[in-house]
């Protein structure tokens, strides 16, 4: 049932860095140094190392779906699965968790992308840490701004899909990918230059006792298992289109070990930037989600040569949340071609419509609709959206692909593996099915439990 006529990318090259470029994205730049400065520096880099490990499977086992079906996951499980069994009715899964994905992303990629022009303006320039607080403030605040953003995002996305697989995504992903990189380099040697390096590091590599015993080791594992899930984009199907694209030359866990490896040395390196600009200028890491966007624009706009660094730094982040709203959208188009027979460009055109739409309550969460609360008073709509993916829909969706993937009433163990170690390169170890099987299900459960716990019971 394999499609004749399947799009494929041009090169291995191609495969590994859009594959990279949809796990890489705000969950690594954005949400990692703000949560690791949350759970106690490195001990949360420690266990997210652990956590990262325990979830590359679920990406093995997303590519062997999309090879093995060379279909999206709309269709991949009703190709794959045993006659009389209803897995095919979980397709619907990618869509639905690609969409409310989006939904709050592009909001946010859209902030990143309006701070690249703020800085290169100089509209931060002097500004007191008050008046940074907010102007970020006013620009939350404003409809314009947000929808602006949002709509700067979602074009970008668009037009890359537009124009293709090969002359698209992987094209425009690819040189992305490179300016990603080199920035990052850059930033890291500058960053590594300042007088509060040495005590940056510290917090950020050398695990302290005393952070653990304040924090709790539970809430810390539990935070790096859901930002492992968040930072490698598994469970809602984004990376089985991309298996589906793939031919058979190599193995997958090699494939999966240099993408998840290329993926946490972002993130690693996002927090060299920002843990030694932090204790260099006395700004608390704890911070949370305003770290990025009121503490390090205060720095950057009172550093000298400030304007260049901080102009940098947001193009930095942009390329990275740009390169996962072009693979997850990619993801979308390709389903709307896999399960409704269209076209590219007509599919690219009725989803770039409906995201816009439908990314609007985000968008104007924090201004219009800022009276919409749903976890209490200073909650947002966006929270509601990434609680529903990063609690639910990934490790949901994880859950769902691990046991179709290891249970005789979906695909199976023996299909599975084969279909993974077909070409040369590393091969799944016969032991990674008691893993699977019996080991990873509990864990995702207890993460989805509390998930909840973390958010009503505390």
């Amino acid at each position: 049932m394999a499609s004749e006529n399947r799009e494929s990318l041009a090169s291995r090259l191609g495969f590994l860095l859009v594959s990279a470029g949809c796990a890489i994205g705000l969950g690594n730049v954005w949400r990692f140094p703000y949560i690791t400065g949350e759970y106690g520096g490195a001990w949360f880099v420690l266990l997210f190392v652990v956590c990262t490990f325990a979830v590359m499977p679920v990406m093995i086992a997303e590519f062997a779906i999309g090879r093995a079906s060379r279909r999206n996951l709309g269709l991949a499980y009703h190709v794959l699965e045993p006659k009389g069994t209803s897995w095919h009715k979980l397709g619907w899964w990618a869509i639905v968790g690609s969409y409310l994905l989006l939904m709050f992303y592009t909001t946010v990629t859209g902030w990143l992308i309006l701070y690249c022009w703020y800085m290169i303006s100089g509209t931060l320039t002097g500004l007191s840490p008050e008046g940074v607080q907010q102007f970020f403030g006013q620009t939350l605040s404003s409809p314009s701004s947000m929808i602006l953003g949002m709509t700067l995002s979602i074009a970008i996305a668009f037009g890359v899909c537009w124009l293709g697989l090969q002359a698209g995504v992987e094209r425009i992903v690819k040189i992305l990918m490179a300016g990603l990189f080199l920035i990052l380099i850059m930033l890291v040697i500058k960053s590594l230059t300042l007088s509060g390096a040495d005590e940056g590091l510290r917090f950020y590599l050398m695990p302290n006792w005393e952070n653990m015993e304040k924090t709790g080791f539970l809430p810390i594992f539990s935070a790096a298992l859901n930002q492992a899930f968040f930072a490698l984009s598994v469970g809602i199907g984004a990376m089985t289109v991309f298996g589906s694209y793939l031919n058979r030359k190599r193995s997958l866990p090699g494939e999966v070990l240099i993408i998840t490896g290329l993926d946490f040395m972002v993130a690693v390196l996002a927090g060299l930037i920002i843990f030694p600009v932090c204790f260099t200028y006395g700004v608390e890491p704890t911070s949370g989600p305003g770290l990025v966007f009121v503490a390090l624009p205060n720095i950057f706009s009172n550093m000298s040569g400030g304007r260049f660094w901080g102009c940098l730094f947001f193009v930095f982040m942009s390329f990275a949340a740009l390169t996962t709203v072009i693979a997850v959208f990619e993801n979308m188009v390709n389903y709307f071609i896999d399960v409704f027979g269209m076209r590219r460009r007509p599919a690219t055109l009725i989803n770039g419509i409906l995201l816009w739409i439908l990314s609007l309550p985000c968008a104007l969460g924090s201004n219009v609709l800022s009276w919409i609360q749903p976890f209490g008073e200073g909650s947002s709509i966006l929270d509601l959206e990434d609680f529903i993916v990063s609690n639910n829909m990934l490790p949901l969706g994880s859950l769902v692909i691990v046991l179709f993937c290891t249970l005789r009433c979906g695909w199976g163990w023996d299909p599975f593996v084969k279909e993974a170690n077909q070409g040369s390169g590393i091969k799944v170890h016969p032991a990674l099915r008691f893993y699977l099987r019996w080991i990873l299900p509990p864990v995702i459960l207890i993460l989805f439990v509390a998930g909840y716990i973390d958010k009503f019971c505390r």
